[in-house]
């Protein structure tokens, strides 16, 4: 048994949040009736779910990931009408959840799914799943400046730091770091770097455990192959 919001996401219709704001405004009926109530137990072998009329059957589980460009937002809507990156994918497509978050002026990798319980998988802290992000700050780094970084700073109640972090490349007055977290905290990267008052220029993620971006161009998206697929399962 379980809550009739969390049934709809596990048959890959919506995620939970859209799932119990439907429930609310009534679309949702269970054996025929309709229920407004997201937290009511369901048999998800036995009882029928439909919205609007229409059954809820399981769908066929797709794993996708997309190279999202700067600019746009890990949304499905957004009420002050910003671009998200439901914009850059095809209708067919819109069923599909985002696996965690960047943020608006951060790109790279995300995945994308209808399998919410591999999707938790690979956000729950306890997975320690390591994460590589390029990212551009607007002055050099020394040896110090980045052993700060690996022990850990104070930020609203938490302490930020990264696993691994080492200089890419050094300009005059910028450089680039690759940073390991294997933790995510909201904007975890942005927050060491505000608290050391430092300008990030570029944040882009490049990988998500042994799944690299590659040359997988802005605002384009891909299957994961069945390897991928496997290679992001706890234990692997």
């Amino acid at each position: 048994m379980v809550s009739l919001n969390r049934a709809l996401s596990k048959l890959g219709y919506c995620s939970r949040t859209e799932a119990e704001k439907l429930i609310i405004e009534g679309h949702v009926s269970v054996n025929g009736s309709v229920r407004n109530n997201p937290s009511l137990r369901v048999n998800m072998k036995h009882d029928s779910l439909s919205v609007d009329g229409k059954p809820v059957t399981a769908r066929r589980k797709e794993y996708r990931m997309i190279s999202k460009p700067r600019g746009c937002i890990t949304t499905a809507n957004d009420p002050e009408g910003r671009s998200t990156i439901y914009d850059l994918l095809p209708e067919n497509l819109h069923h599909l959840n985002p696996v965690g978050r960047l943020d608006r002026a951060s790109e790279g990798l995300l995945l994308l799914t209808n399998d919410t319980q591999w999707a938790n998988s690979i956000t729950d802290p306890k997975t320690h799943m390591d994460k590589i992000y390029h990212v551009q700050i607007n002055r050099t780094a020394d040896e110090p400046l980045l052993e700060i970084m690996r022990k850990g700073v104070e930020s609203g109640g938490d302490i930020l730091k990264a696993k691994e972090v080492s200089v890419l490349r050094t300009g005059e007055k910028n450089c680039w770091l690759e940073i390991k977290l294997d933790e995510g905290k909201n904007r975890h990267i942005r927050r060491i770097m505000e608290a050391l008052e430092i300008e990030v220029l570029r944040l882009i993620r490049i990988s998500i455990g042994p799944l690299v971006l590659g040359n997988l161009a802005k605002g384009e998206n891909r299957c994961l192959t069945k390897e991928e697929i496997a290679s992001l399962k706890p234990g692997k």
